[in-house]
């Protein structure tokens, strides 16, 4: 299997990104570990636009390792699917929307061509209580894939299909790193 692992990380004076370095990190050595072959891009490292398209096609598993930020990706992975998969609708990653003049039932979004599969690994300063209890105010009742429901779509617009989503929290305030990891290593051991 061919694994691409995106680390989407953006350093700010609170947050060096040393989980989300430790999380690429075992996911790749677990990977390699079984024999895949692996590549990584790091958002604070510069990249080429066309060897990242080769990446997305090469890959048969994509793993990013987002942090989530304002409830989203980081500003420079936002920046990178602005680039990268932009570029991409022109042929390579998809056949535009899917739709066609001369076809107008097709449906918008469904001209993905990868066929790979995802895993959104996700790290949170929010406590897993916030999520998924409708008493909460902030998410109310809702969970962190409907969070990161664009974020789906995206990848799906692509012809990517959904693993089941690892989620980390309270990394900031209540940080329980090894059991993170140890968790991340039995959600990765079902997968690769």
């Amino acid at each position: 299997m061919n694994v691409l692992l995106i680390n989407t990380h953006q350093p700010y004076p609170f947050s060096e990104g040393k989980l989300s370095a430790a999380m690429i990190d075992l996911a790749a050595e677990m990977a390699r570990g079984k024999g895949h072959q692996v590549q990584t891009t790091v958002m604070t490292t510069p990249y080429e636009v066309q060897t990242e398209i080769d990446k997305h096609l090469w890959a048969d598993l994509v793993i990013l390792q987002i942090p989530v930020n304002w409830m989203g990706v980081p500003w420079s992975f936002k920046k990178y699917m602005d680039e990268v998969y932009t570029a991409g609708m022109m042929g390579a990653l998809c056949e535009g929307d899917g739709r066609r003049r001369e076809d107008a039932g097709r449906q918008y979004g469904s001209g993905g061509k990868l066929g790979s599969r995802y895993l959104l690994s996700l790290t949170f300063n929010a406590p897993a209580s916030a999520f998924d209890d409708p008493d909460q105010q902030l998410f109310r009742g809702k969970g962190v894939d409907d969070l990161m429901f664009p974020m789906h779509m995206n990848l799906r617009f692509f012809g990517m299909a959904p693993l089941p989503t690892f989620s980390a929290f309270d990394v900031m305030k209540n940080p329980k790193t090894e059991q993170d990891l140890i968790r991340f290593q039995q959600h990765l051991s079902q997968i690769l």
